[in-house]
């Protein structure tokens, strides 16, 4: 199968604008992100919104796509790029512009997804620790996921489940594994095309996830398993924490 790697990149953002363009161990964001996709993937590209991570990730020897301003979802911006690309490809991984230390194992394990034809959409998921307080679990910035046996997600939540009833909360992560949500989305191209037209569901819009309307409209999402634990940029202070991390994992 051929592969397209796109990653979305904008420059406004509410807790950290020009993140993408933020300096981390003395290279861009987003050119970590794309040296990261080119250990597993032919064909990167970063689709934005602004000439100026544009010209960064042309300058840095990279391809970039211009897109629309107007676009409400990265996999809507994912989509335009991919129709712009010139590349053929028969699934498109979608890569957080914001995951600077993603692994090649973990795009592998999504790639490695499509090998069974049923597979329509892939994702990431990262089992909490056994120790992990209920205060990790429950928070709501680190959505949760339930799978049925074959690893396809039944759900998505930011509230934990499956709830453990009759089980005190600070037993819970020790008496059931929990899956932590990671952002990383591979589609097959027509399953692309046409989640972009499906109108939002009441349920993405009760959890604000974009998955859930997916899933509701009856596409199934493969679910892989990952154990590496990343850090992404979303605030100031999370690049700083990523600088700290650089250093000693460099």
């Amino acid at each position: 199968m051929e592969f397209a790697a796109i990653i979305p990149a904008r420059y406004a953002s509410t807790r950290f604008p020009a993140k993408p363009l933020a300096i981390l161990g003395g290279k861009p964001v987003i050119q970590r992100v794309c040296e990261q996709a080119l250990k597993v993937f032919e064909n990167v590209f970063v689709a934005t919104d602004d000439k100026r991570i544009y010209d960064t990730v042309e300058s840095c020897g990279f391809k970039a796509i211009m897109t629309r301003e107007d676009h409400k979802s990265g996999t809507d911006r994912c989509y335009e790029a991919f129709c712009k690309c010139g590349v053929m490809a028969d699934v498109i991984v979608n890569i957080q512009g914001d995951e600077p230390f993603i692994q090649p194992s973990q795009l592998e394990t999504v790639r490695d997804l499509f090998n069974d034809p049923a597979t329509d959409i892939a994702t990431l998921v990262k089992p909490f620790a056994s120790d992990s307080t209920f205060e990790k679990i429950a928070n709501p910035n680190s959505p949760k996921v339930v799978v049925d046996d074959n690893w396809n997600a039944l759900y998505f939540s930011r509230s934990v489940i499956p709830y453990l009833r009759g089980i005190p909360q600070d037993e819970w992560a020790s008496r059931n594994r929990y899956y932590k949500h990671i952002g990383l989305y591979a589609f097959k191209a027509d399953v692309l095309k046409a989640v972009t037209r499906l109108p939002q569901a009441p349920l993405e819009k009760a959890e604000s996830l974009e998955q859930l309307r997916w899933l509701s409209a009856g596409y199934r999402i493969k679910v892989g398993v990952t154990d590496v634990e990343t850090i992404g940029i979303d605030t100031p202070a999370d690049l700083a924490a990523a600088e700290e991390f650089l250093k000693h994992n460099a």
